[in-house]
């Protein structure tokens, strides 16, 4: 199976949605957690980003019922739920994410339902088309993942390396024997349960890792990142083409005082 790939958005930049679609990513993922998004940029970005074909995944402000039953009233496909602590603490708050009875999301009219009434087999389909993927990032979930992929109300789940290995002692986040074993058991715990799985891999260690263990998504670059190397990389070859121009230029100067 082939992951799709994913770009990590921090603010409600619409340009960049184009040049991401416009790129053959398949999916956009929205940062409201540490970005700059507030309310009427899920609801302007969600249906612009929906029409360019992209899947779109918000990853909620916190783990609470507003912030996640809003950006899946404003139409996105899925809702990453950050800071799980533990198997009961998924169950509370995942269930904001799916409609009765399968779980306790508030009904609004809106967007979803095409600015008109419901009925059961709207609720069902809402249920089934949109995604609830609490993040394991604290060592509370790590221990409870199974327990987690086993609840109904889970789609699948998404893996915060960074969070999850820095909470566990190390300070920091590397690709060592642990990290990897981890993330591997986490990948495989997920397709085990017939669960998806979801990553950000920055690196290419991450991705190779994610690729060969199955995971549905994983994101490969932030927005912020994507202009600090673009950038740079303007300056750089601008800087190495103006040495060589003036080396090239001092050499024929050269070359004219010997003769």
């Amino acid at each position: 199976m082939k992951p799709n790939v994913a770009a990590w958005l921090s603010s409600p930049n619409f340009a960049a949605l184009e040049i991401i679609a416009r790129a053959g990513y398949v999916s956009v993922i929205f940062d409201a957690e540490h970005g700059t998004f507030d309310l009427n940029d899920l609801n302007r970005a969600i249906p612009f980003a929906k029409s360019l074909g992209l899947r779109v995944l918000v990853k909620a402000q916190a783990p609470e019922r507003a912030a996640i039953q809003q950006p899946l009233d404003f139409g996105a496909d899925g809702i990453i739920i950050p800071h799980i602590m533990d198997v009961e603490h998924a169950r509370e708050v995942c269930g904001y994410a799916k409609l009765p009875p399968l779980g306790d999301r508030s009904l609004a009219g809106g967007r979803t339902m095409e600015y008109g009434g419901f009925d059961g087999s709207w609720t069902t389909s809402q249920n089934s088309a949109t995604l609830c993927l609490p993040m394991i990032e604290h060592p509370e979930a790590l221990d409870d993942v199974a327990a987690i992929l086993a609840l109904d109300l889970v789609d699948g789940i998404f893996i915060g390396p960074g969070d999850l290995f820095a909470r566990r002692g190390g300070g920091g986040f590397q690709v060592l024997e642990f990290e990897e074993k981890t993330l591997r058991e986490l990948g495989r715990a997920a397709l085990a349960a017939e669960k998806l799985w979801m990553m950000p891999a920055w690196s290419e260690k991450e991705q190779q890792i994610a690729i060969e263990e199955g995971a549905d998504t994983i994101g490969v670059i932030q927005e912020y990142t994507a202009i600090r190397l673009s950038v740079e990389a303007a300056h750089t070859a601008f800087t190495d083409l103006t040495d060589r121009t003036r080396n090239e230029a001092h050499a024929s100067d050269r070359n004219k005082d010997t003769k």
